[in-house]
């Protein structure tokens, strides 16, 4: 107590001393004030999956990448990640039980107080990131700043590691490990996600500037002998039989998880392995400018009503929209003009609805073709890297890069791909009679020829709209953004136990629409989540996914006792706002909200209280998409969507003829869906195994050569000649899916499973449900990444995964 007390009178001389030189810099301001004018601010700098050593690894590897169209998370992976893609996590100042408005007060004022360099917002320590203040003249210094503190806590350990012949607690050990890299990982995290929804040039610019500083100090961190050393002696020492089952999993996977980061490497070949990373985080930031520039370059403007025809009500408002943000000040939704651009709400809103097949046609063409021509051409880049890839792996003595890829991963290569040709088996007749009644339809509909890939998409909406009776623009009035979050969280209520309310304050965001939730447990604040829900083409990558912003750990609490507890981004592209109607969503984009949402679930409902295993850090990659995938199926609950599913207008339920049309159509054309996916796995797979762009036996057999091939087995029709789908997969080429496509497929057969628990208790047994949610919560969520997602199944489900949920879900079971 009286230590307590000593340092807040400290405290307070040091706020009176700090006030004093506030007031005479005010008295200097008011004085020049007639002569200078400060800038009106800073300018403030954003689907389908995923490190004790430092977690911002796939930060420095790549731009922070989601596959655009495509619902994904990227976070989780490796403990000792090249691989692992998870986001910057920001320490928590005040701990556990301190309300978020002190917090943000108590931040804001020591921001304020702080000189020079601490006033960088990247180099502060606050609860929640000064996205607000963070512009990208701040950037390199603070990086050059943080990653010179920690290199030099980096070398006072390695000198006490040795004079200690690698003999440490683990406890004490684990702990510095986490600290090494903890901030620098957030601020670097904090970065990329402003890359991602709030993209511009000169962030971009200093982004390329300190990369490779940060790229160098994380391989420091994952090829520092010291440490590996300790690691192993920990392994090999009698305590490690008293450990924990989490410090026993950080142990192994992080000897594991150097070992694939060239820790063993001498001389030349570790100089080369660096300079290989180097060169990879490059070319993946240069292949995820070229998507966003290309998917923002094209736009056709529209003036006459007859080239919209068939275009819905909410289509044409959001073209309207987009014609005035061009400068057509006066456009409206009835009489144009309208402007349509490659970004997934407009894009797919002709695909779908436009009768005119030349203007479907032409936005297929440019859509199938981004980051493909002069200029924006990625073809390189994607053969550079793969020759990259295919390079690292030789150095680290496997066989191939999806060796390197599946060794930190519970399938290996070959079981992975035993699962996709498994599962092609069981849908391949499914997609080529839907293909043959998808012809008919479109025949009887007047349609002369053979379908093409613009035709497929409008036929299709037309052919579910017959046989189902409903279409997508009558079910958007029941799906308001609001009425679904309220929906959403009441079953998180339900399964979980959980409370969901708006977060206290007034936190500091990237856009104006973003908001700040918190999760509450047992009476206290467990968790918060920033949703960023619509769609801005002109600065934010497409799709959707979740991030870390901060992780649950004990070591990084600010209190003796205390939790530093979670904080999770959540981004999706829904249709934003028109007017003064509200977000009017299509079922898929309620679909996708639940998915990220089940991602954001795993990471802040997390018990584990060691950092470097919590939550979604060190959850293998085929296993991460479990949870997302798990939320979706209650989409397709009535007692959930009779909360979600209220007209924003008349206030009415869904009606319940509407509702059963809708879960009639849930496995329509789901053959072809199921195709499309294990195209895209086995491509990728193939892509990081068998095939070598620079081999000399294969001349002129291109990356888009193999895609052909591969649809050829996996397709019911044949790509276009001009198909260059490859230069936008930013999945496996800027993102951290890499011969790892198919943990989609993977984690749908285990999540798919977890759901079938609860349909085996009876969806209306509501003592059942709650009992099987709560179960659900404190294995599959809680656990995180301190078990192996094989035994954490296992204590949900009492057995291993089988895949008969999966097809009976799909509807791929023959009658």
């Amino acid at each position: 107590m009286v230590k307590r007390s000593r340092r807040m009178a400290n405290s307070m001389n040091r706020n009176r001393r700090l006030l004093l030189l506030l007031c005479i810099f005010c008295v200097i301001a008011l004085g020049l004030a007639h002569t200078c004018t400060a800038p009106e601010g800073n300018t403030s700098v954003d689907s389908k999956a995923k490190g004790m050593f430092p977690a911002f690894i796939n930060f420095a590897l790549r731009p922070l990448s989601r596959l655009s169209g495509c619902k994904a998370f990227r976070s989780v992976g490796r403990i000792f990640p090249n691989k692992f893609v998870q986001a910057s996590s920001v320490r928590l100042r005040g701990g556990r039980d301190q309300p978020f408005s002190s917090l943000q007060a108590s931040a804001a004022a020591a921001t304020a107080a702080e000189p020079s360099m601490s006033t960088n917002p990247l180099v502060s320590l606050e609860m929640f990131p000064r996205y607000d203040l963070v512009s990208a003249e701040h950037v390199l210094p603070a990086m050059q700043q943080l990653i010179k503190d920690a290199e030099g806590s980096l070398e006072k350990l390695e000198a006490k590691l040795k004079e200690n012949e690698y003999q440490m607690k683990c406890v004490e050990f684990l702990a510095e490990v986490e600290k090494l890299s903890d901030h620098v990982e957030r601020s670097w995290g904090v970065v990329q996600h402003l890359k991602g929804v709030k993209d511009n040039e000169a962030l971009r610019k200093s982004v390329e500037e300190a990369q490779p500083a940060v790229v160098q100090f994380n391989l420091k961190l994952m090829q520092n002998e010291a440490l590996f050393n300790t690691f192993k002696a920990i392994k090999d020492s009698k305590e490690f039989s008293s450990l924990t089952p989490a410090q026993k999993r950080i142990v192994e996977t992080s000897i594991r998880d150097a070992e694939l980061s060239g820790v063993a490497l001498k001389g030349e070949e570790k100089k080369r392995y660096n300079e290989l990373q180097q060169e990879l985080a490059t070319l993946s930031t240069k292949f995820s400018n070229n998507v966003l520039d290309s998917t923002k370059a094209f736009s056709v403007r529209l003036e006459k009503k007859e080239d919209v025809a068939g275009l819905p009500a909410s289509a044409l408002a959001l073209a309207a929209q987009s014609a005035k943000a061009k400068g057509d000040k006066e456009a409206t939704p009835e009489e144009g003009p309208w402007v349509f651009t490659l970004d997934m709400p407009s894009y797919l809103a002709v695909q779908q609805h436009a009768k005119d097949r030349s203007l479907r046609e032409k936005m297929y063409e440019q859509y199938i073709t981004r980051a493909s021509k002069e200029g924006l051409d990625n073809t390189p880049i994607i053969n550079k890297i793969l020759a990259l890839r295919q390079e690292t792996a030789k150095l680290l003595g496997k066989r191939h890069h999806a060796d390197v890829s599946t060794a930190s991963k519970m399938a290996t290569y070959e079981s992975a791909m035993k699962l996709l040709k498994d599962l092609r088996e069981s849908s391949y007749s499914f997609a080529k009679k839907e293909l043959q009644e998808l012809q008919a339809f479109a025949k009887s509909q007047g349609f002369e020829g053979e379908l093409m890939p613009w035709d497929t998409t409008y036929y299709a909406e037309r052919q579910r709209e017959a046989l189902y009776s409903f279409n997508e623009e009558e079910v958007r009035p029941y799906f308001s953004l609001p009425r679904v979050l309220d929906g959403l969280f009441q079953l998180a209520n339900r399964l979980f136990d959980i409370e969901v309310v708006p977060a206290e304050g007034n936190s500091a965001v990237w856009n104006k629409d973003v908001q700040l939730w918190q999760i509450n447990r047992d009476g206290k604040v467990a968790a918060y989540f920033y949703l960023d829900p619509y769609s801005r083409p002109e600065e934010k990558r497409g799709g959707a996914w979740m991030d870390v912003c901060a992780g649950r750990s004990r070591v990084m609490s600010s209190e003796k006792d205390g939790v530093r507890l979670p904080i999770a981004h959540m981004v999706c592209n829904q249709s934003p706002p028109v007017g003064d109607k509200p977000s009017l969503m299509t079922f898929r984009e309620v679909e996708t909200l639940f998915h990220e949402f089940g991602h954001a679930l795993q990471h802040m409902l997390t018990s584990e209280n060691e950092g470097l295993v919590a939550g979604i850090r060190g959850v293998e990659w085929d296993a991460v998409e479990t949870p997302s995938q798990f939320m979706e199926n209650w989409c397709y609950d009535k007692a959930t969507i009779d909360k979600l599913a209220v007209h924003y207008e008349t206030g009415k339920k869904m009606p319940d003829e509407l509702w059963q049309k809708i879960k009639a159509a849930k496995n329509f054309r789901s053959g072809s869906m199921m195709l499309r996916q294990l195209q895209f796995a086995v491509t990728d797979l193939e892509l990081h195994s068998n095939f070598n762009p620079s081999a000399a036996d294969q001349p002129g057999k291109t990356v888009h050569d193999l895609y052909r091939e591969v649809a050829k087995t996996y397709q019911v029709t044949d790509p276009m000649p001009y198909d260059r789908f490859l230069c936008a997969f930013g999945h496996i080429f800027s993102g951290g899916y890499s011969a790892g496509y198919y943990s989609y497929k993977w984690a749908e057969v285990l999540s798919a499973d977890c759901f079938g628990a609860f349909e085996e208790v009876g969806l209306e047994n509501e003592a059942k449900v709650k009992e099987t949610g709560r179960r659900f919560r404190d294995t599959i969520l809680g656990l995180g990444g301190g078990r192996e997602p094989l035994e954490v199944f296992k204590m949900f489900r009492g057995r291993e995964p089988k895949p008969d949920a999966l097809l009976r879900h799909s509807g791929l079971v023959a009658a």
